[in-house]
């Protein structure tokens, strides 16, 4: 009966994962975070076991933790565009600096570390599908610190590369763009607070323009959340070590739409739903610049599609979730929230 340890358990990925492990495995949980809205009945679980801490003060509760569990997944981080043009600065500490102390404890109590690498670290790779082994990872200039994040997040796969020569057992998992209930709250009015599905939602729902970032053309291969997870159990199982000293990329390279067509789709499918309707009659779609929305620091990334040869093959793994059940999915999550998020108009 495994113990996993999830840092950030409150998260998007931590409390999906955390759901799927009370309900289909024998595994216990170790959960830390700040906030649990996200849990809900899950913290009466008798195997769910939580603090509320942050990674950056109760030190000594993660190292005994670490010492404690068996798998490691360190999942505190910024993620959010905005964030990393406006304060690059966070974004390093948080994502690398504090995650360096658990990465190190991993390693010092011979622990299975599932770290999550993210699709970013490609940066401006210009392969048609970013091959975890032989890609390049193409950062910008350093006035651009858009950056920081893809980064310092590849500078800690390499340090946790570094440890694996030293006898970490560790596995990398890269996502790309996932998405599903709960990734960011839809109550955030604020442009470039949250990510793209979730910011179109809430505009959506709050009858207001969608703004396109240089056109919308730019492409993201989209995965839903339920694939990934089932992905990532089986990387925690680890059945014959097979996920040991690997780098995955988890995403669905079938699922690969611009920000364009993604606003066109949302809008399609809210008329299809009476909560969503009226108000999405009332969204226009806008086109500005990246540096109006996001600040000058930003730059993007023209397309983002996952080589997961090895991902499928040696975890036994395929992503079914097609971009239209994705989609509605989310829109099924959300109906009874329609009226919070439309108040933040007020």
């Amino acid at each position: 009966m495994k113990k996993v340890l999830i840092l950030g358990v409150n998260g998007f990925i931590g409390h999906h994962l955390s759901k799927r492990i009370l309900e289909t495995t024998d595994w216990e949980v170790y959960g830390m975070d700040m906030q649990t809205e996200r849990l809900g009945d899950l913290l009466d679980h008798p195997r769910m076991h939580f603090f509320e801490g942050d990674i950056t003060i109760n030190k000594e509760w993660v190292e005994y933790h670490v010492k404690k569990c068996d798998v490691i997944l360190p999942l505190v981080a910024i993620a959010t565009p905005s964030t990393y043009v406006k304060q690059p600065l966070r974004v390093f500490e948080l994502d690398f600096e504090a995650n360096l102390p658990i990465v190190r404890s991993a390693a010092k109590y011979g622990k299975h570390l599932v770290f999550p690498s993210t699709s970013e670290v490609y940066g401006m790779c210009h392969d048609e599908e970013f091959d975890p082994e032989n890609s390049e990872l193409i950062c910008g200039p350093i006035n651009k610190p858009r950056w920081i994040y893809s980064c310092a997040k590849q500078l800690m796969d390499r340090v946790i590369w570094g440890y694996g020569m030293e006898g970490l057992n560790f596995t990398l998992f890269r996502p790309f763009n996932w998405i599903g209930a709960g990734l960011d709250s839809i109550h955030t009015p604020k442009e470039g607070s949250s990510r793209v599905v979730t910011q179109f939602f809430g505009h959506i729902v709050r009858g207001e323009n969608i703004s396109l970032v240089d056109g919308g053309a730019q492409k993201r291969a989209f995965t839903y959340i339920d694939d990934g997870i089932d992905a990532l159990v089986r990387i925690i199982a680890n059945k014959d070590g097979v996920a040991s000293g690997k780098i995955y990329n988890i995403g669905n390279p079938t699922n690969n739409h611009s920000i364009r067509e993604l606003a066109h789709m949302m809008l399609d499918l809210a008329a299809e739903y009476p909560e969503y309707a009226e108000s999405a009659k009332k969204v226009q779609l806008t086109e500005t610049t990246s540096a109006a929305y996001y600040g000058g620091g930003y730059q993007d990334v023209q397309n983002r599609v996952p080589k997961i040869t090895n991902t499928c093959e040696e975890l036994g793994w395929a992503p079914t979730t097609t971009m239209a059940d994705s989609m509605r999915h989310i829109f099924d999550a959300y109906r009874s929230q329609v009226a919070q998020a439309r108040a933040l108009m007020d």
